[in-house]
């Protein structure tokens, strides 16, 4: 890190949204307080292992900010007219994250004592200073909320995940208990699989599997649901559907793929894919794995008549 002692232009300091609508008075007073800082990339500028006493504000460059360890993915990139080091500045604890120049970075690093002084003096700046935290705090909700989600969600198809199911089952069966409604289970294999792989590739059965994802949720209604349970194998649960009505389903949404001969991926043209389905309806005081074990015979039952079929 190089710095310089000379104090950053007032016009400069003034475009930042810290100080937006604070009076130049107030601000020449800061400006003597001000270092302006380099930052080379890869530069650490807060670590949970060192206390701050410094806020942070982004010039030129970006910040980008790790939480738990620099091995794990950036949580957030801090651009010019961020901040950095807010909540430490405040609580004179530890940072509770890391953050470090991405990118050759020019940084104004202003001490802990001048600008809470300053924030005692000027109720514009504390709500500008107020508005940055909220801010803050918004975007970790959102992070949080997204990290959950993504907790559930299957990358590669899209669907919910084996951990969500549990959840999904819960709270479908118990509704559907409460209003005294059948609830179905679909579970479903793409027909062979391994030999789709062996014969065109892994990525290619990455492909096939989007395709099925895709193909099948398109049909389904919000309050379905279909999860990928494991490889080649997904599952669907239907509330407020019975045995029959399932089998109707289950016989489009396998219809709907076998009319499917080719389809077109980034990798080129690829052969469709058909599958197998077992059903299974929830019978009173099942548990997700009675079910799951029912419809799972169904479907080595319907492998055992030849694949493309529905049984249960």
């Amino acid at each position: 890190m190089k710095t310089s002692q000379q104090p950053p232009e007032l016009q400069q300091v003034r475009q930042l949204r810290l100080f937006t609508n604070v009076v130049d008075c107030k601000l020449s007073r800061l400006l003597k307080g001000f270092r302006l800082c380099e930052y080379e990339e890869g530069e650490i500028l807060l670590s949970p292992f060192k206390r701050n006493q410094y806020l942070y504000l982004v010039l030129e460059g970006q910040l980008k900010v790790y939480l738990g360890s620099l091995d794990n993915h950036s949580v957030s990139t801090l651009m010019p007219g961020d901040c950095a080091g807010e909540v430490s500045f405040i609580d004179n604890q530890a940072p509770c994250a890391y953050v470090v120049a991405s990118t050759p970075a020019r940084v104004l690093r202003l001490p802990r004592k001048a600008l809470i002084n300053l924030l005692s003096q000027s109720p514009q700046l504390m709500q500008n200073f107020m508005q940055l935290l909220c801010l803050r705090v918004r975007q970790s909700n959102q992070s949080i909320l997204d990290s959950e989600q993504n907790a559930n969600i299957d990358s590669l198809t899209g669907c919910y995940n084996r951990r969500w199911l549990e959840h999904v089952f819960e709270r479908a069966s118990t509704r559907c208990a409460f209003n005294q409604q059948p609830l179905c289970m679909l579970m479903l294999d793409v027909d062979h699989f391994k030999h789709y792989n062996d014969q065109h590739g892994h990525l290619a059965g990455d492909y096939a599997l989007s395709l099925v994802a895709h193909t099948l949720r398109d049909q389904l209604r919000p309050k379905d649901s279909m999860t990928r349970y494991g490889g080649e194998e997904f599952v669907i649960l239907l509330p407020e559907i019975d045995a029959n009505e399932g089998r109707r389903i289950g016989q489009r949404l396998r219809d709907s793929l076998e009319q499917i001969p080719m389809f077109y991926s980034p990798i080129g043209a690829l052969p469709g894919v058909t599958i197998s389905i077992g059903l299974a309806q929830l019978h009173p005081r099942d548990s997700l794995e009675n079910l799951i074990a029912r419809a799972d015979a169904a479907l080595y039952q319907a492998k055992q008549q030849g694949r493309n079929c529905l049984c249960g």
